[in-house]
This record gives structure tokens, C-alpha cells and sequence, in this order.
């Protein structure tokens, strides 16, 4: 694997932890609003429970996978700064290939 291609799946790790993160912040909205109606009329007990330790767990998630996402980010960003004319030169290389086809 090449620095270039070691970039783009970075970038592609980046991309999905960025997902997973906002995947998970709209389970905890969705949480939220059941949790509201829930208050607002129904008080059933097994929901008050069961949804405030759902939030609680993927809180949690959100927590660890937001450290991750800022961990990898960093890493990526370090990678690309280290590597960038070896990538520049990957890059320059592809693209003079393709123009010669």
C-alpha cells in the first residue's frame, strides 16, 4: 500500500467514525423525544426506565466514539502533513499517467 493509498483509507476511517457519530447523536434525539412523550401522558414505567438506560449506554458510545473520531482525525492529519510530497508526487504521477492514455 502506497501513502496515497494509506490517505484515502484514512479518510475513509475518518468518514465512517464521523457517520457512526452522528448516527448515534440521532439515536439519542429520537430517545429523547420518546422520552418526552413518555412524560407527557403516558408514564409508563418500563419505558422511563428501559429508554433512560438506552440514553445512558449510547451517551456512552457517543463519548468513546467521539475520542476516537478526534484521536484518528488527528493522526490522519498528521499522516497527510508528514507525507504530503510523497503523495504530491503519487498524485502527479497518476495523473501524467493518465494523460499519456
Amino acid at each position: 500500500m502506497d501513502k496515497l493509498q494509506k490517505l484515502e483509507l484514512m479518510n475513509k476511517v475518518v468518514n465512517e467514525l464521523e457517520d457512526l457519530q452522528n448516527s448515534q447523536t440521532a439515536l439519542i434525539e429520537k430517545i429523547g423525544k420518546i422520552e418526552v412523550d413518555n412524560m407527557n401522558g403516558l408514564n409508563d414505567s418500563r419505558l422511563e426506565k428501559d429508554l433512560g438506560d438506552m440514553h445512558s449506554k449510547i451517551a456512552e458510545n457517543l463519548d468513546a466514539i467521539t475520542n476516537i473520531f478526534a484521536y484518528f482525525e488527528t493522526k490522519r492529519d498528521e499522516y497527510n502533513e508528514k507525507n504530503r510530497s510523497a503523495i504530491e508526487a503519487i498524485e502527479a504521477a497518476a495523473a501524467a499517467e493518465a494523460a499519456n492514455q
